[in-house]
């Protein structure tokens, strides 16, 4: 088609960088495609936060559960739900912030900041860039929030490591097309049979990188969706003034 979607879908995750900085109009431009992403009413209620220091992505790795990539990469961009400034405005025109209590607020935000955070990861691959998400920085969001002095209503969504790959990792195989894609209503007859033939597929994957304790794509996903993996998530939420109560 073009070279943009021929980018998205070569797209795999990154761990390994070298020890390459980043200059400063890329971080910049990073940052415009970022800001450029549609976002819900014109709120842009989505801040970025760019580390560099050194200090502080070590303990972002650790807060993270020990990814180390984190560290070893030049880059992490903090992708931050912000509804702070829009507190500002609140005060400003002497109105109440109501909107950050509801569950509409919380799942607004997290579609801004998903789509934010895909906008970068394009641009960043287009330069020849690697990329992994880490949505381990909320396995402790108040250590994140302390470390990067983030104000109430606002919470760390996201984060994002960017380096010069150190090599390229294995595309990891996905889904079926017809699991993912529904026309005109959704289908879940046909989901059973698909997810066999995915789990099927991915038990040699898995081998072949070294992870095969994770068995399948059931195993592994149940593994994590069999609790709740990050239980500091929602009360530090409410501490924050995300009380999602309406």
């Amino acid at each position: 088609m073009n070279q943009t979607i021929e980018i998205m879908k070569n797209h795999r995750c990154i761990r390994s960088f070298l020890d390459k900085e980043i200059t400063d109009a890329i971080i910049d431009e990073l940052v415009a495609v970022a800001q450029a992403a549609p976002n819900s009413i014109n709120g842009q209620q989505i801040s970025l936060i760019i580390v560099r220091d050194k200090e502080k992505k070590r303990r972002i790795a650790e807060i993270a559960g020990g990814q180390t990539w984190i560290a070893q990469a030049p880059l992490f961009i903090l992708f931050v739900a912000d509804f702070y400034k829009a507190k500002l405005a609140a005060d400003k025109v002497g109105r109440p912030l109501v909107i950050p209590e509801s569950v509409e607020a919380t799942i607004a935000v997290a579609i801004d900041a998903g789509i934010c955070l895909q906008n970068v990861i394009t641009a960043a691959e287009s330069l020849d860039l690697g990329i992994v998400p880490i949505g381990g920085i909320r396995n402790d969001p108040a250590a994140m929030i302390e470390l990067l002095n983030l104000p109430e209503y606002t919470f760390p969504l996201n984060g994002l490591t960017i380096g010069y790959p150190a090599d390229r990792s294995h595309k990891k195989p996905r889904m079926p097309l017809a699991a993912f894609r529904h026309d005109e209503s959704y289908d879940p007859a046909k989901l059973p049979g698909l997810i066999d033939e995915y789990d099927a597929l991915m038990h040699p994957y898995l081998k072949s990188v070294g992870r095969e304790n994770e068995v399948n794509w059931s195993t592994n996903t149940l593994n994590y969706y069999s609790f709740v993996y990050f239980p500091r998530v929602y009360p530090t939420m409410k501490i924050q003034g995300f009380k999602n109560d309406k």
